[in-house]
């Protein structure tokens, strides 16, 4: 796979909920970073996406590939989807959110996916303003509980 469908194919499975899959396609020093207050590790992003989606069945990334530049792809993304089922933030010691019924659509966001020896290494969003976490749980009209 060239740089842009090994991008789009993590996209694809973690938007389908497969866990194990998009660990396969990262490189085991992997780093998320934007949206959080410093850089996670694979396992802290993989399992943040986890509680995502099984908080938001249908969680949607409307994710799009903006362009490739050497070894960096260009990404970005607009969260939406409907609080179904509780949030488990326990691991960012911010409690379990109890689900809401509401929908959320977060403002659109770009940021850079970097990857090393066909693997992606590092995935790092903008702080655009309405997109991320807290600007979620904002909409949802709920305070997690280290708040």
């Amino acid at each position: 796979m060239n740089k842009r469908e090994t991008v789009h194919a993590l996209m694809d499975v973690v938007q389908k909920g497969d866990f194990e899959g998009a660990k396969s396609m990262l490189a085991d020093d992997f780093q998320f970073s934007g949206p959080v207050p410093e850089p996670i590790s694979s396992e802290a992003w993989l399992g943040m996406s986890a509680n995502l989606k099984a908080a938001f069945p249908d969680l949607d990334y409307n994710f799009k590939i903006e362009g490739v530049d050497g070894d960096k792809v260009n990404i970005a993304a607009k969260l939406k989807g409907t609080h179904k089922r509780e949030l488990d933030l326990t691991s960012m010691n911010m409690g379990v959110i109890p689900a809401t019924n509401k929908s959320f659509e977060a403002a659109h966001e770009h940021g850079v996916a970097t990857l090393r020896d066909g693997k992606i290494s590092a995935w790092a969003m903008d702080g655009t303003e309405g997109a991320g976490l807290l600007a979620i749980l904002d909409q949802l009209g709920v305070k997690p509980a280290s708040m």
